[in-house]
């Protein structure tokens, strides 16, 4: 914890030192992109990306996971967020991206007893929505990247979502980062549910 609380002292510095970038932030922000990613620790979207403050808008979960859109009588917070980026901040592309050593797809994946965690097994249980695992449960890589374009799916069912990708003015992109190469992959959809290094 001192390393960090050693870093935020020390940031005005740096603010000072980039001075004009940070001044412009202050008019507000214009991201280029939603960027869906995992809670985990070792997944730093602005790491993997090179992005500046106020190019990327983030959305992390628990194994980067989309909520089925709730409806105006149950708003969750990752619908909030994921409206926003869309209606407000007119973000032109969404990605969404899983990673290798996945806990929670792989928790899915071993069939897990999380009985211990009722929060975290709610959350997994709504977000396979009633689908089994695939067959080889060795295949964490291959089941991250399908539980990423599931997300895509489940994005396609918001409204704002579904507005957008009518009007030709939105991207939806599942992505795979390989934390101990470094390494992302990108799906490329006219190659099915292949996905490609970069």
């Amino acid at each position: 914890m001192q390393s960090l609380v050693e870093h935020a002292r020390t940031f005005t510095e740096h603010v000072a030192a980039n001075a004009k970038d940070f001044e412009r932030l202050a008019d507000g922000q214009t991201p280029e992109a939603l960027f869906v990613t995992c809670s985990d620790s070792r997944v730093v979207p602005s790491l993997i990306t090179g992005a500046r403050p106020g190019q990327l808008f983030e959305l992390r979960t628990a194994g980067n996971i989309v909520p089925p859109y709730p409806g105006q009588d149950r708003p969750t917070g990752e619908a909030a967020t994921i409206e926003y980026a869309l209606c407000v901040l007119q973000v032109r592309d969404i990605i969404v991206c899983g990673h290798s050593h996945c806990g929670a797809v792989g928790a899915i994946l071993r069939g897990d007893d999380l009985s211990a965690m009722p929060a975290v097994r709610h959350w997994l249980e709504r977000s396979t929505d009633g689908r089994t695992p695939p067959d080889d449960a060795g295949d964490l890589p291959g089941a991250v990247q399908a539980h990423a374009l599931a997300q895509l799916d489940t994005l396609r069912g918001y409204p704002a979502v579904r507005e957008r990708l009518a009007e030709g003015s939105l991207g939806l992109h599942a992505w795979y980062y390989e934390v101990h190469t470094g390494s992302v992959s990108v799906h490329r959809p006219e190659r099915g549910t292949e996905f490609a290094r970069l």
